[in-house]
Formats: C-alpha cells, sequence, structure tokens
C-alpha cells in the first residue's frame, strides 16, 4: 500500500463478495506507547575520525539527516514519544541539534554523562525509574527493526533484560581437515561458522536499573551477566531487516548507500 500509494484495499470472500476493508490511515498509524527509548550517543568515536573530530558520532549525516535522527523516527513511527538521549563527546552538539523533540513532535531529555559510563552505564542516570519496560539502543545503529514487536516480544516471555541479536556468518577459506591425534577422520570444504551477535539494541524491565551503580561504568553484556546471576531471564530476539553497526568509514559509506537504494527501491 505504502509503495503504491494505495489508500484501501476491499477483503473479498470466495465469490468476490466485499467483506471487508484496509484502510491506510488505520494501518499506518501505530498506537502511542509510554515506554521510555534510551539512546546511547556519548561515544567518541575514534575509528570513525577524521569525521568525528568535531562531530559526535550519532550526528553523523546518513541521507541529509544525523543517524540519530533516523533512530528517532523509526521508533516514532511505531507509537514512542518519549526518548532520553546519553551524552558525553561534543554532547552540546546533539543538545542544540534537537533541543526538547518539539520540532520532531516528541519529548526529549538528557542523561549528561561526566566521563564514559559504557553501553550500559548511563542508564544509572535516570532521575526516576521507568514505569514500564523500556527500550534501550547504541546510537551508532542503523536498522529497520520493529521496536514495537521487540518490546512485546520481551514482556511476552517475561524477561527482565532482552537483547536483538542478528546472524553473522564467517566462511573459512580453506578445506578443514578433521583429525583424532594423527589420524585423518573427515573433510569439511570451506565450512561456513554461524553465530549470533549482539545487534546493540535492547529491551530491559525497570528492575535491570537496580544491578547498577551510578556513575559506574557498565557495558551492556555485563548488565545481562548480572541480571542472570540474580536469577532473572535473559532473552534473544533475533532480528532479519536490515541493520547497520556504522563503526568505521567504510559503514558510514554503506549506510549512504543503503538509504538510496531503499529509496529507489520504494519509488
Amino acid at each position: 500500500m505504502s509503495v503504491n500509494k494505495i489508500q484501501q484495499i476491499p477483503v473479498v470472500d470466495e465469490h468476490n463478495y466485499v467483506v471487508g476493508l484496509h484502510l491506510w490511515d488505520e494501518i499506518a498509524i501505530s498506537p502511542s506507547r509510554p515506554n521510555l527509548v534510551v539512546i546511547m550517543a556519548g561515544g567518541k568515536g575514534i575509528r570513525l575520525r577524521p569525521y568525528t573530530e568535531n562531530c559526535p558520532k550519532p550526528m553523523l549525516n546518513v541521507s541529509g539527516k544525523p543517524i540519530l535522527e533516523h533512530i528517532i523516527e523509526r521508533a516514532k513511527q511505531e507509537g514512542f514519544n518519549r526518548f532520553v538521549i546519553a551524552i558525553h563527546y561534543l554532547g552540546k552538539i546533539v543538545e542544540d541539534y534537537f533541543g526538547n523533540g518539539e520540532s520532531l513532535h516528541v519529548k526529549i531529555d538528557y542523561l549528561r554523562e561526566r566521563s564514559p559510563l559504557g553501553t550500559a552505564g548511563a542508564l544509572g542516570l535516570l532521575n526516576t525509574c521507568p514505569d514500564f519496560p523500556f527500550l534501550v539502543t547504541n546510537g551508532d545503529v542503523l536498522t529497520e527493526i520493529h521496536y514495537g514487536e521487540l518490546l512485546d516480544f520481551h514482556m511476552n516471555y517475561n524477561a527482565v533484560g532482552t537483547m536483538a541479536v542478528r546472524v553473522h556468518e564467517w566462511q573459512n577459506p580453506y578445506g578443514v581437515v578433521q583429525t583424532t591425534g594423527v589420524d585423518i577422520v573427515g573433510f569439511e570444504e570451506k565450512p561456513v561458522y554461524r553465530s549470533y551477535i549482539n545487534a546493540g539494541v535492547y529491551a530491559l524491565n525497570p528492575e535491570s536499573l537496580s544491578y547498577l551503580e551510578k556513575d559506574s561504568h557498565c557495558d551492556m553484556p555485563t548488565l545481562f551477566e548480572r541480571i542472570q546471576l540474580n536469577g532473572k531471564r535473559t532473552a534473544a530476539y533475533p532480528i532479519h531487516e536490515p541493520w547497520l553497526d556504522v563503526g568505521i568509514a567504510a559503514d558510514l559509506r554503506q549506510a549512504n548507500l543503503n538509504v538510496i537504494d531503499e529509496y529507489e527501491r520504494k519509488k
């Protein structure tokens, strides 16, 4: 409907009698969600220098707008309108650009790190504990993940922490010889190894904050380990949507190419 600019689609039975109608206005508008979205945007982006010498990495432009703006707009499409951005390196650039979020018709607050606190540590700076499960995303991740589905998955599985994960494949360029002692027992030609990698997007229950100390460094895998050590459930949410972690200059170039490709596909 979006690609072909169709506003209504009739539903018919086996005799082609109309029995229902799908309206674009009803499908496209996601229900408002009260859940908070926290975006980690305090890193220095050292691997992206010189681009990040005078610009924080999440503010680098992809197709004419900052990475952060792409993230906020994506979440907004799914009904999220409350955001908190954790800032440190050149954080004033982020604040000056987004302000309180009014220009994007959302509400934005800030967590100001006095020193880098890692991918989870800034959550300890939240002034009030959220009333509902909340989302956390790294500020350099461009993805078409459905944030609402991640949150629903998290709640359906009664997890305290849910990590979005993505399949990573690596092919050994050589034939592998399998041995037992000095005996050859088999061969495998250029095997492909598959594993899940951390996609940098998470859903957390408010109680997860009790495992953090204010102004103390903590990365997200460490937080998940603490949750597990306390006997709480953590879950993995596999994503299959396009995903890119903008870590080096080649990733930034690829991000711009991906946006152009997506635009051409929808034309």
